[in-house]
């Protein structure tokens, strides 16, 4: 026991040992039982640690592995084209899907597989610490870390295991091939350019309702309408409806005469105030579908482009570069509004290939 410099107040020391509700309060209690550290457990030498001929297969296998992956990648790209995808025959769907399945997990499997044995059965696997620091190391400890990636190249055998390397260089080169492939099938079989520089209208066809399908009289478009419209015999093709109906789409309106602001060379590609202009934004090819009559705006609720309809569709708002395209129309002999040509420019979004 000791007393303090005032001589007032007693202090006791004492280990965990002599702990308990006898020590007065402000003890200092020194733990003398520290677990020690342990340390790295004993480090266990593979098979191909201590066995040349071990080492030597599992790198062949490794390597074998890898050749594989190539001839998975090869047989997916041969089978998309060995087994092309036939609209009249289901079956050709499934086939195709299979075998480029089969390939593409042959690839990616053996390719795993091949990883995961180098560094199990090769790769060294010693224990280590890693220290982490919070702010940029000296030049030393650069420096060290260099010698660290030539050491690790060193027991990887990265540097010195051709075999291996350009095996896995080779493996993942072709992986990616089948996709490369596979992502051209997705574009049309004609020239794009054509296919988005043309729609279903034509001189003559009918304006429909979206989507009956039923014809449009002038006299049923009345001062504020909006309809949504397309060709009339679009619901009787058996294929390519929808990507024809992308591209066909159209917007129909009635404003007062008066209140259009028409182009010259556009005079009469209204009547009486009907007005049709593309549904297809000229941003990114989202549909049109809000009409505000008050102010004839259209507006396209994806990015918010405003559209004036009583000064030719131009742009007041948005990110949109460009009119809405008009289609002219006129009227039938039986009063039905009908189509004088197609558009005179490509719908939809701007594209590179564009003149």
């Amino acid at each position: 026991m000791a007393k303090d410099d005032n001589g007032g107040k007693e202090l006791a020391a004492a280990d965990s040992s002599h702990g308990g509700p006898d020590v007065p309060v402000g003890t200092a209690v020194v733990t003398r039982d520290a677990i020690a550290n342990p340390g790295f457990p004993p480090h266990d030498l593979r098979v191909t640690d201590v066995d040349p001929k071990a080492e030597r297969r599992a790198e062949r296998t490794v390597y074998t592995l890898f050749y594989v992956s190539v001839v998975g990648s090869v047989f997916a790209i041969a089978a998309y084209m060995a087994f092309p995808i036939n609209p009249e025959d289901p079956g050709s769907v499934r086939e195709n899907n299979l075998f480029i399945g089969l390939g593409l997990s042959l690839a990616l499997l053996a390719l795993g597989i091949g990883i995961v044995h180098w560094g199990k059965a090769l790769m060294s696997n010693h224990e280590v610490i890693d220290e982490r620091h919070p702010v940029r190391g000296s030049e030393e400890t650069r420096a060290r870390a260099v010698e660290i990636f030539e050491i690790a190249n060193e027991e990887s055998g990265f540097g010195r295991r051709t075999l291996i390397r350009n095996s896995l260089f080779a493996a993942l080169i072709a992986f990616p091939l089948p996709a490369v492939v596979l992502f051209r099938g997705l574009g049309p079989d004609t020239d794009p350019i054509e296919l988005l520089s043309q729609t279903m209208w034509k001189k003559g066809t009918r304006l429909a309702m979206d989507p009956s399908g039923t014809p449009i009289r002038a006299v049923d478009v009345t001062l504020g309408s909006a309809f949504h419209v397309i060709p009339e015999g679009l619901q009787d093709l058996e294929h390519g409806k929808l990507e024809e109906k992308a591209k066909a789409a159209v917007l129909l309106m009635r404003l007062k005469p008066e209140d259009l602001n028409e182009l010259p060379e556009r005079k009469d590609w209204s009547y009486d105030g009907i007005v049709a202009y593309s549904k297809i934004c000229t941003h990114v090819g989202c549909p049109v579908a809000l009409y505000e009559q008050q102010t004839h705006h259209l507006l396209c609720p994806c990015h918010q482009s405003q559209f004036d309809v009583s000064n030719h569709c131009e742009v007041i708002f948005g990110p949109a570069k460009r009119p809405l395209p008009q289609l002219p129309i006129a009227v039938d002999a039986e009063g039905y509004l009908i189509a004088q040509s197609d558009f005179t420019e490509p719908v939809g979004p701007s594209f590179w290939e564009r003149s």
